[in-house]
């Protein structure tokens, strides 16, 4: 791959490119490694604890914890796109990804940010019909339409992710094949042709807007409802029970979608990559990180079996 004499590479086939990550000498890349250990390992454990923890207790058996189980496991595999590549990069000099590696990376980041981002509001939706129709509940939520909403989350990643990938990597990449990131993802892609970008450009903006704008509906009309519905109760301990759960979901929700509106939803996201950088950490690693703890802080439910759960390693 020959270089022009202005430094910019020739407009043969890329197989590789470099990503830049974060600026700073070998202390800086030292400290960023032990922070991102330190965020993936507490998010492999929180995740896998909630996975294992809602499959062995049989009284979790539910459909907000078979969602929250999905989530948990979205999250695992989620931050693993990102975090183990980037480790590696910490410590290395040359920081190369082929490129059949980076757009499988931003396949598999793109199919699981979309999908959390709708089973979030599958959530809501559990819990609008689990307050406001208990008694219509164990047959709106049965075993195969709760299935049936985490399958059609997966396809419309799936879908999503499969569209923007091949609208990216079909693009010629010439300008650069320096990855302005610690990971491939789309704008600091865009920011590498050498050709029009409006399309990719109208594609991304429209399809974050109208999942991320479609799914924030969706949780603001469930928790109007709900909300409303607690509202009314009598029982003081059941609307505390109630709020503490939903406000645990809530705060998922609002961090999630919050950092996604920041970095895809807005049109001037494309020209501040520094600060995309940051944001970006928090939503790779940070929240995945934090939902096993906000789920579990708030939850008795969860509590108790993490206590049947302990209690049962120590007969053994």
């Amino acid at each position: 791959m020959s270089p022009h004499r202005n430094g910019n590479l020739s407009e043969m086939p890329l197989q590789e490119f470099v990503l830049d990550g974060f600026e700073g000498g070998p202390q800086t890349q030292a400290l960023l490694f032990a922070l991102f250990l330190a965020l993936y390992m507490v998010a492999i454990l929180g995740n896998l604890t909630m996975i294992v923890l809602i499959t062995l207790d049989a009284r979790l058996h539910s459909p907000m914890y078979f969602f929250l189980k999905n989530l948990s496991f979205l999250d695992l595999c989620y931050s693993s796109v990102i975090a183990p590549k980037a480790l590696v990069n910490f410590l290395s000099s040359s920081k190369v990804i082929t490129f059949e590696g980076c757009a499988t990376q931003f396949f598999f980041f793109s199919m699981m940010g979309t999908t959390e981002t709708l089973l979030l509001a599958v959530m809501a939706y559990d819990r609008f019909v689990a307050v406001c129709s208990p008694l219509r509940y164990p047959i709106s939520m049965r075993t195969s339409v709760c299935a049936r909403l985490v399958l059609g989350s997966y396809c419309g990643g799936c879908l999503n992710s499969g569209v923007q990938t091949i609208l990216t990597f079909s693009l010629p990449f010439c300008s650069s094949n320096h990855i302005n990131h610690f990971f491939c993802d789309v704008i600091p892609l865009l920011q590498l042709t050498c050709t029009s970008t409006a399309v990719n450009e109208l594609v991304l903006f429209a399809v974050c807007e109208l999942i991320i704008v479609g799914t924030t509906l969706v949780v603001l009309t469930s928790y109007g409802y709900i909300t409303g519905t607690i509202l009314r109760m009598r029982s003081g301990g059941g609307r505390h029970k109630l709020f503490s759960t939903c406000s645990s979901h809530m705060t998922a929700v609002s961090l999630f979608y919050g950092t996604l509106f920041v970095m895809y939803a807005q049109p001037g996201a494309l020209e501040s990559m520094e600060q995309g950088k940051v944001v970006s950490v928090f939503y790779t690693l940070v929240i995945p990180m934090l939902n096993p703890l906000i789920y579990s802080l708030r939850n008795k439910d969860v509590q108790d079996a993490l206590r049947r759960l302990g209690q049962r390693h120590t007969a053994t």
